[in-house]
């Protein structure tokens, strides 16, 4: 019973490491990365369409992201919707291919993308706390029907607080990978 709860919590910690590690990922930093462009949907025949399942996006260098339509019908819209999107970004169309300059951020924009990979990882922990509490109203649960005995409980208590506060490591510390991503220049 014990070792179930255990595992729970581990594997639904793990989920949400990686749900926060996806969030990361998009926090744009200097540099050009494919995932900046994850949350682009574009309109395909009336259908709102990741971008990704109607083009190739390449890096051919650190400032230059290139897509690649597979419909040559669709770049315009594919152009609109980056132009419209929230990211700043000003794509150039070259026949069938899109180029998308990145440009520098400005400190200004770095810091600004800072309190943001700090807002996803506060969020992060606060998932890990949720998490927690729900493992220990299992264990309590346990105990009062009487399935676990008190010390069995108790130690099962303490294994959960280990198990979190390595998992708020892990958060800090794809916060400030993160971090010195964007600060880096």
């Amino acid at each position: 019973m014990i070792d179930e709860v255990l595992q729970d919590l581990e594997e639904s910690l793990g989920k949400a490491i990686a749900a926060l590690r996806r969030e990361l990922s998009k926090v744009r930093t200097g540099r050009a990365h494919p995932s900046i462009l994850d949350r682009i949907r574009v309109d395909y025949y009336g259908v709102a369409t990741p971008l990704s399942q109607m083009s190739t996006v390449t890096v051919p260098d650190a400032r230059l992201l290139v897509v690649k339509a597979w419909e040559r019908g669709q770049v315009k819209a594919i152009d609109k919707a980056i132009r419209e999107s929230q990211l700043g970004l000003n794509p150039q169309v070259d026949g069938d291919l899109i180029r998308i300059p990145i440009p520098p951020l400005t400190e200004e924009r770095r810091k600004e993308m800072v309190k943001m990979t700090k807002r996803a990882g506060e969020e992060g922990k606060v998932t890990v706390r949720k998490h927690r509490r729900d493992a220990m109203t299992m264990l309590g649960d346990l105990q009062k029907e009487g399935e676990v005995s008190e010390d069995d409980a108790d130690r099962a208590r303490k294994k959960v607080e280990d198990i979190v506060a390595e998992k708020v490591k892990e958060v800090d510390q794809a916060v400030a990978d993160r971090e010195k991503d964007i600060m880096e220049v």
